[in-house]
């Protein structure tokens, strides 16, 4: 029923696109944010504060992105799943999220809220930061192949 909409509706559509970008604009703006500081940048803002107003913000930025993208792929679920820009899109949205996992899982959560960062965080940050550009060209890849 809402492929149907989004079918038929082009404003519709518009606005899922839409909202489904700022969901990525959101999620990658927040990890590029806590990344950058992990690594260094921006010292004066303590990483006990950024961290949780960071993390729940890109949080809600997937969501957003999920949601959305869910209802995009809905209008044409055959194509998408044949398309390998897509699958790798969405092989890079996991890796990102097993990322975030080990980190949240780890010890490594604690010792960066109290400003100590392990080399182990850092290097995590660096992957952190290639996987979610790669899946931001990846997505924007879909509609080119």
């Amino acid at each position: 029923m809402l492929a149907r909409a989004l079918i038929v509706s082009p404003t519709l559509y518009l606005f899922i696109n839409a909202a489904h970008i700022l969901g990525i604009a959101i999620l990658f703006g927040a990890i590029l944010a806590l990344d950058l500081r992990i690594l260094g940048l921006g010292q004066a803002i303590p990483l006990a504060a950024a961290m949780p107003y960071l993390s729940k913000l890109a949080g809600s930025g997937l969501l957003i992105a999920v949601l959305t993208g869910l209802c995009l792929f809905s209008v044409r679920p055959v194509e998408y799943a044949g398309n390998p820009a897509f699958l790798v899109k969405l092989g890079l949205i996991a890796l990102g999220l097993l990322n975030v996992a080990v980190q949240h899982s780890s010890g490594t959560r604690q010792a960066i809220s109290a400003d100590q960062v392990p080399a182990a965080a850092r290097l995590s940050a660096i992957l952190s930061i290639v996987i979610w550009i790669s899946a931001v060209i990846g997505g924007r890849w879909i509609g080119f192949i």
